[in-house]
Formats: structure tokens, C-alpha cells, sequence
């Protein structure tokens, strides 16, 4: 039995990244910018495919500063999914737009047919959608193909919520690589971290440019600080990106050990009724799609399963385990009761019935077999009752 609280995802950082920190720190760019950023902004667009990145303080201000720079603003409508966290909605109302919310499908990402019938019917009624922002739930690409063909023909653009799914690919294109541009969140709980960070990849030279310049406060190239539109400051430091660096080169590694999880999960759970995993532990297409296994997630049918996920959280939580429902919808959400929603329900069954368990990298095999042991317990107490 272990004496530490077991999280669903801590930061995993080795000697690597402590190395990566002196050295920044000894390279005297101890300000915002220097070598390490422009490293990092380099290896992470190629690693996911892209020509340019913008290295940034969040996924948030990635997704703020993409949607400025589309020319998202005040009146504009944006649909984005529903079942998702606060930051996709609070990023697009940062910009003055409206956000309309789009449910999810057995997947958890945005359901393409509630997609076309939003865009159908804000049509008919006379309004037009700017841009589109799906979400990459817990790591599983949504179905860019289908949700790019629709908002091509209604004339939105599309830029791409990854924050969950660095490290993902779906028919052998990176998470990063979807949509004219792509958010990705380095936030200490995701698969890898900057401590705080994120960053906006894109193929779109002058989008990237202009990002660029809105994260440093909008600074005209001039040598007195001249300003013509609001800018923000919203750049990552060096020694943030240094820490980025090391662990980029460890993504992988991270990623396997994530998926070695998902297996001990999906055998655990593998003779109950009514438990379904989201996700598969290995690739599927001779490994041309796979998510990154960010977070390994159960779905519990209360119709069949002999227990609910609110039972099996409490059981984890007295034995001082973390674990967490799925995102509660927007549409659910108290400061987005008013904005409109095309919903058929999967999204808040998901909810209720969705459950996420440890999934960290840097879970020890102690910690995994303590965990293994608690809900095998509790598995056997259930069938029993």
C-alpha cells in the first residue's frame, strides 16, 4: 500500500528535464524568448507535422490568438463541442464571438451529424458560422475528415482544440496537424508539460507571423514601442521551453507507457458487464490511427453494470485515488445556459455514466499495482452484493 495520494495524471520529468532547466538558466535568457524557444517551436512543428509553431503561455491563449488572428470577433458565431473543459468556450467569448455548442457521439468528440444540421439550421435562419472548433476528447482525434467536408461547404474555417491529444495520430496524420491551425496544451496534468504552456501550429505562414506578434504585446518593428491594436502577452519563457524540449523527446516514450495502462484497465475490467473502454490500447490500421492514451476512461451502463461510476469513484477516493467524471457539457454549465445547443443527449450520458482513472506516465508499479488491487476489490464486493 502506498502512502501518497495517486493522481490521474502528474508530471513525469527525469534528470533530462533538470539538465534542460540549468542549462537555460546558465545561458543567462532568463527573460521571456531566447535560443531554447526558438528550439522548441522548431522540434515540436516538426514533430506534428507542421511548418510553423508559435511556443505560448497556454492552449488558451493558443486558441484566443487563433481566433483573432481568423477573424473571429464580436457578432460572429463559433461552433465548438460541448463536451469539453471551460477553456475552448471561454477562449472564443474572449474574443467578443458567441459560441454554439455541438454534442458529442459514442466517441465523446463532436458528432459531424449535429455538426450539418447546426450549420443547416443557422443557415435557414439567416446566419452564418466563422469558424468551427472541435475538441480532441482525452486524446482521441475527432473525425477532421468529415467535420473539415462540412465546414468547407458552409464557408467556416476550422481550428483544432488538441490540447488532450499531442502525440495522437488519425490516418497517419498528427493530432497537430488537423484543421488551418491546431492548439496544444503543455498544463501540467497533460501527457507532456512546459509547467504551464501551450503553443499554435499551423502551414500558415502569415497566421503564425501575426500570432506571433499579438502574444508580444502587438509590438510595432520599431525601435520606440509603438502599438496600433491590442496585443497580449502571452509568449512562452526560455526556460519554459527548455523543460519542452526534454520532454518532446520523451513524448513517445511517455505515450507507450500510457497505453501499457489502457491494457492493465481493459483486462481488469474485461469480464464486467456494461463497462466499456474509451479508446483501444493499441493502433488500429496497422497503427496509422491511435490516441495518446492521455487518460484512460470507462463508460458504465448502470442498466447492467452491478455498480455506478459515482460507487466506484467513492471506492477510489476512500482509498485516497483520484479519479473524475468525464466533462460535464457546456450546455450544462451555468454561465452557458443561454447559448444555443444542438444536443441529442450523448454528451451528458457521458457524463454520468463516464468515469477517468490514473493514467500517468510516471505511475510507479507499486502505485499500479496498489490501484489494480483496489478496484479488483471492489469489482468482487459489487458482484457480490
Amino acid at each position: 500500500m502506498t502512502n501518497d495520494k495517486i493522481y490521474l495524471s502528474s508530471p513525469d520529468v527525469t534528470n533530462l528535464e533538470e539538465e534542460a532547466l540549468v542549462r537555460a538558466i546558465r545561458s543567462g535568457w532568463i527573460a521571456p524568448l531566447g535560443p531554447e524557444v526558438d528550439a522548441f517551436e522548431a522540434e515540436l512543428a516538426e514533430y506534428c507535422g507542421r511548418s510553423r509553431a508559435v511556443a505560448l503561455s497556454s492552449g488558451t491563449a493558443a486558441l484566443h490568438l487563433g481566433l483573432l488572428t481568423l477573424g473571429v470577433g464580436p457578432g460572429d458565431l463559433v461552433l465548438t463541442s460541448s463536451l469539453t473543459f471551460a477553456a475552448t468556450a471561454n477562449a472564443i467569448v474572449y474574443t467578443g464571438a458567441e459560441p454554439v455548442f455541438v454534442d458529442a457521439d459514442e466517441s465523446g468528440n463532436m458528432n459531424p451529424d449535429l455538426l450539418e444540421k447546426a450549420f443547416r439550421t443557422l443557415q435557414s435562419e439567416g446566419r452564418a458560422v466563422k469558424a468551427v472548433v472541435p475538441v480532441d476528447l482525452l486524446g482521441k482525434v475527432a473525425d477532421h475528415e468529415r467535420i473539415n467536408e462540412i465546414a468547407s461547404r458552409y464557408g467556416a474555417v476550422v481550428l483544432s482544440d488538441a490540447a488532450e491529444s499531442l502525440g495522437a495520430i488519425r490516418n497517419g496524420k498528427s493530432a497537430g496537424a488537423f484543421g488551418i491551425a491546431t492548439a496544444v496544451s503543455f498544463n501540467g496534468n497533460k501527457i507532456m508539460t512546459t509547467s504551464g504552456g501551450g503553443a499554435l501550429l499551423t502551414d500558415d505562414d502569415n497566421l503564425a507571423d501575426h500570432v506571433r506578434y499579438l502574444a508580444t504585446q502587438a509590438r510595432q518593428p520599431v525601435v520606440h514601442y509603438e502599438h496600433t491594436e491590442i496585443g497580449y502577452n502571452y509568449r512562452m519563457s526560455n526556460i519554459l521551453a527548455a523543460l519542452g524540449r526534454a520532454q518532446l523527446s520523451r513524448l513517445d516514450d511517455m505515450i507507450e507507457r500510457r497505453r501499457c495502462h489502457r491494457v492493465r484497465y481493459r483486462e481488469l475490467f474485461s469480464n464486467i458487464s456494461g463497462v466499456r473502454i474509451f479508446g483501444e490500447p493499441s493502433g488500429v490500421d496497422g497503427g496509422m490511427t491511435r490516441d495518446n492514451f492521455w487518460l484512460t476512461s470507462i463508460v458504465i451502463d448502470p442498466s447492467i453494470a452491478p455498480f455506478t461510476a459515482a460507487e466506484l469513484r467513492a471506492a477510489l477516493t476512500s482509498a485516497d485515488i483520484e479519479s473524475r467524471p468525464l466533462w460535464k457539457p457546456m450546455h450544462l454549465q451555468p454561465i452557458y445556459a443561454k447559448n444555443r445547443v444542438f444536443t441529442d443527449g450523448v454528451g451528458e450520458a457521458l457524463f454520468h455514466t463516464g468515469l477517468s482513472l490514473p493514467s500517468g506516465s510516471v505511475l510507479t508499479k507499486e502505485q499500479i499495482d496498489y490501484l489494480s488491487t483496489n478496484v479488483s476489490q471492489f469489482l468482487e464486493a459489487s458482484h457480490v452484493r
